[in-house]
């Protein structure tokens, strides 16, 4: 697998992914335009939409409506260590939700990919060619 990034002027920096385009920016306070989320926000945004999607999946195809499903993801940042400390999704279920399934959808959301490669973090190089 291999993914393009290319410098886009500014600060700004885009990810080029099988024919998409993952934009990003900085905030205005940091130098940049704030035209595009800065890529901690897609960080995270990736972890919540990954799980949250693994919660549709389960849902359809156990036919279950996920009419007034809500998903949140809260953040706790560690001061000292100066980086993320807890993530924590809370899901809501409608009051005609299987209490059956409680488990279950967490179990579902607990299949994000991005979540568990986080949990066991991939060795990450850096290096120079040219």
């Amino acid at each position: 697998m291999e993914m393009e990034i290319k410098f886009a002027g500014g600060t700004k920096v885009d990810a080029y992914w099988q024919g998409q385009v993952v934009k990003t920016d900085q905030p205005v306070k940091d130098g940049g335009e704030g035209s595009a989320p800065e890529p901690f926000v897609h960080f995270l945004a990736s972890i919540g939409t990954c799980a949250a999607y693994y919660v549709i999946a389960f849902c359809k195809s156990r036919e279950i409506s996920t009419e007034g499903l809500t998903f949140k993801q809260r953040m706790e940042w560690d001061v000292e260590a100066h980086r993320l400390g807890r993530i924590t999704f809370e899901i809501s279920t409608p009051p005609d939700f299987p209490p059956k399934y409680r488990k279950a959808i967490i179990k579902a959301a607990e299949r994000c990919a991005v979540a568990r490669t986080i949990q066991h973090s991939p060795t990450i190089e850096v290096v120079t060619v040219g």
